[in-house]
């Protein structure tokens, strides 16, 4: 583990402890106490980051309640042996995103990809759940966990929208240019093999 990784990784048990901390505390000095715990991890993490102070803590120092990893769901979705990818800010990857607090994992892909790929899809079964820090760039300060939903497309089809320019199926050996952050070839590799595999058993970390 590289010097930078170390420092991640101490930023972000700072960061849990002070979040639980704040959590259950009822000691008013205690809570001063966490709350400075919470700023000496986000200000270690500015400076592995280079972002500004104040961006840090607004994606690192938002969450309440007891620590937990979010939640991620990717639709995974095929025609004729290719994969459906679509592309946000010049980039590829597979339609999802954050898990709303009053979403199933189903449901938020469902959602996710109709409002990415204009695709109305009925959920199949779940390829992987995984750690994005173990696969994907860059190392995020918080834990999060990928979820890969394989799907069946049953209509729609797609429009530019808000978030999307473009969507297209590829195959393994013609993919574009990845978005790392939510997806790398060993995933796509990894939802290929689950297609093409009837009898695929869950992978997860």
């Amino acid at each position: 583990m590289n010097e930078l990784d170390v420092l991640t990784k101490l930023a972000m048990e700072l960061q849990a402890i002070a979040q639980a901390g704040l959590t259950y505390t009822r000691d008013m000095y205690d809570k001063e106490r966490f709350e400075r715990v919470r700023e000496i991890s986000a200000e270690l993490m500015a400076l592995k980051t280079e972002l500004p102070i104040e961006k840090v803590k607004d994606l690192f120092c938002s969450e309440t309640g007891y620590p937990t990893p979010k939640l991620d769901s990717r639709g995974v979705l095929f025609q004729d042996g290719r994969i459906l990818l679509v592309k946000e800010k010049g980039k590829w990857s597979l339609p999802g995103g954050w898990v709303d607090y009053d979403q199933s994992v189903a449901a938020n892909t469902v959602k996710e990809v109709k409002e990415e790929a204009g695709l109305d899809v009925v959920p199949r079964k779940i390829i992987a759940v995984q750690d994005r820090n173990k696969r994907n760039f860059p190392k995020y300060a918080y834990n999060i966990c990928k979820i890969f939903i394989l799907c069946d497309i049953i209509g729609g089809s797609f429009q530019e929208n808000a978030e999307t320019t473009e969507s297209g199926f590829f195959s393994l050996h013609d993919l574009p240019e990845l978005d790392e952050d939510k997806n790398v070839y060993e995933q796509i590799a990894m939802c290929f093999e689950a297609y093409e595999n009837e009898k695929w058993e869950p992978v997860f970390d």
